[in-house]
């Protein structure tokens, strides 16, 4: 059987929670384009999101270890690329948009600069004269202004839902534009690629801090949470290597 595009938006409308966002009711793009035939709005942004130059380009960009200190030590892609599918996962489980909380998820950082926030803060002071610099904002601007793929307009052309996703990420009410409803709460799944962007963080920077030695598995004993989750998992701890438990560990925090 061939799915089309139609019998996609059916099954969403069947099979999704009412709070989640359906891609039959997208506000639409900033410029107007036919459907695609295969895909829905939101799996279209996913897929134009993912095939960018400024998505590759975070292959190199630090997540908190500098990109040429080891191989096994997040980058920008390799954490968004956790966040995403963490973003997918909770939505399926909520009944909420999945191509949509994904999207947005593989958007988040797109403006992110080199060296992590670090390196976002001295790009915020020495452009305090022009406003200042905020990712977000940039990730805006890449989208919709810096990338040129396409013949009749600039930028990616994404959805406004996406778009409003990556404009509130970590700022519940976003900027102070119209377009994007200053005041009003983001989507759920703008939501969910909020939590699951600090879930994934939180769990893969400790284990880089442990795999580089800046933190030891006695040392973390001292924190509530990871000392909680030893006791809930004693048993199953019991007979593996460090390694492997703090994998363990780390994935039931």
């Amino acid at each position: 059987m061939i799915v089309d595009r139609t019998r996609l938006e059916e099954i969403e409308e069947r099979t999704l929670a009412p709070y989640a966002v359906k891609s039959s009711t997208s506000r639409g793009r900033r410029h107007p384009e036919e459907e695609a035939p295969w895909r829905t709005p939101f799996q279209r942004d996913r897929d134009r999101i993912v095939h960018s130059k400024s998505f590759r380009r975070l292959e190199y960009k630090t997540q908190v270890f500098v990109y040429h200190e080891g191989d096994h030590y997040r980058t920008r892609l390799t954490h968004t690329m956790e966040t995403a599918g963490v973003s997918e996962t909770i939505a399926r489980n909520l009944g909420a948009n999945q191509d949509l909380a994904a999207a947005i998820a593989l958007a988040h950082d797109l403006g992110h600069p080199p060296f992590g926030h670090c390196g976002e803060d001295a790009l915020d002071g020495l452009m305090k004269h022009c406003g200042g610099f905020q990712h977000n904002r940039q990730s805006l601007r890449i989208i919709d202004l810096l990338e040129w793929r396409y013949p009749s307009f600039q930028g990616l052309n994404l959805t406004w839902e996406t778009r409003e996703g990556i404009a509130k990420h970590n700022a519940p009410h976003g900027f102070d534009e119209e377009e994007f409803q200053p005041g009003k709460f983001a989507s759920v799944e703008a939501q969910i690629a909020n939590v699951a962007d600090e879930i994934a963080y939180n769990s893969h920077d400790l284990d880089d801090g442990v795999s580089a030695g800046i933190l030891s598995l006695d040392q973390l004993t001292d924190l509530e949470i990871w000392d909680g989750a030893i006791r809930e998992e004693v048993e199953k701890l019991r007979d593996l290597d460090p390694t492997r438990k703090r994998y363990r560990i780390i994935r039931a925090l």
